[in-house]
């Protein structure tokens, strides 16, 4: 069995679900890391038994690398992807796919013209829930969508913000609420639906936070050109991480889901129910809400880049959803009332 040689560049929180995929699944060999944060590219080091660097273009010259992550903050996903593309090297990249549409358009086509695959992490649609859900519509057992909703109440403090060098910022992370937290149910949605998008609408405003200047709120409506109307809410000023909820209105019944359970009524009386599989790999450190759906897609990658079967979450696919929280963002911002909090 051919094993893919593999690298990580950035190893910040997110990088312990991509190192502990990479290690544990047959198709890899994790070799090597980077981060410019020197401690931290030594820690991953040390705890996987791979060479540590501190520049990626002196990683990606050195190693003959089949394939790369990226684990970066937003604004440095495209770029670093692009390096990687130059040299043939094939990438997986953390959400989103980049802070603009441009670059995020501007990689997928380089990763085109060289010729390898360019995949966009969005683990969330290799949930069971997600997955009996789509198969449902995909069917047709469900008909139409008519409508569906989605509500996240999550909680991100002004100290969660302050820990971070670019966390809360629109030129480094795009923005708040929608592209960090909420861009997961919005692509779920999209994903389910798919349809063109017809119009948007959106506002979006930073109702609690002093420290950044950001959205922590923001609430709208998509619809679709198959007529499918979507309204979405989404907030990170609750007390705590409730669970996302996401509702259809069909033609043949109704789903309620989340990120573990999926619930389908049909009009006829039938029923159908998904939940989450055990955890079987330890990622130490990990947030709950990112699940432990990343090695699945994880593997699905390596199977691509192996030519075993076709890239399930390309860039081109990636960019449905890219396009859409770019079209929230160019509405939301342009009414957003900013609110300064100096001298409170």
């Amino acid at each position: 069995m051919k094993r893919l040689k593999i690298g990580i560049i950035g190893c910040g929180r997110i990088s312990v679900m991509h190192l502990v995929s990479a290690q544990a699944l047959e198709t890899a060999e994790l070799v090597c890391c980077c981060d410019i944060k020197k401690d931290r590219a030594d820690a991953a080091a040390e705890a996987y038994g791979i060479k540590a660097y501190y520049d990626y273009l002196e990683m990606l010259d050195n190693e003959k690398l089949d394939a790369v992550h990226i684990c970066l903050p937003h604004y440095l996903h495209s770029k670093v992807a692009i390096a990687a593309f130059e040299r043939g090297i094939h990438v997986l990249t953390e959400k989103p796919m980049d802070v603009d549409l441009q670059s995020a358009e501007k990689a997928v086509r380089t990763a085109k013209e060289k010729g390898v695959l360019y995949g966009v992490i969005m683990q969330c649609r290799y949930n069971n829930s997600a997955r009996l859900v789509k198969r449902a519509v995909d069917s047709g057992k469900l008909g139409k969508i008519i409508s569906a909703r989605s509500t996240l109440t999550w909680a991100r403090s002004d100290a969660y913000y302050n820990q971070s060098d670019w966390k809360g910022t629109w030129d480094k992370e795009g923005g708040g609420v929608v592209i960090d937290q909420a861009i997961h149910s919005i692509d779920l949605v999209n994903w389910i639906v798919n349809s063109e998008v017809e119009s948007v609408s959106c506002s979006m405003a930073n109702r609690g936070h002093k420290l950044v200047d950001v959205e922590d709120s923001a609430e709208g409506l998509i619809t679709y050109i198959n007529g499918t109307k979507y309204g979405f809410y989404c907030m990170n000023n609750y007390g705590c991480d409730e669970p996302i909820e996401i509702k259809l209105y069909c033609e043949k019944g109704k789903v309620t889901f989340n990120y573990d359970d999926a619930y389908i009524e049909y009009n006829d009386g039938s029923r159908e129910e998904a939940h989450q599989d055990e955890k079987k790999e330890e990622y130490k450190g990990s947030k709950g809400y990112w699940g432990f759906q990343h090695i699945r897609q994880i593997e699905q990658f390596y199977k691509a880049c192996l030519g075993e079967e076709p890239l399930e979450i390309s860039g081109e696919e990636a960019l449905k959803t890219h396009r859409l929280v770019m079209r929230l963002y160019a509405i939301g911002k342009s009414g957003m009332a900013y609110k300064k909090h100096k001298n409170i």
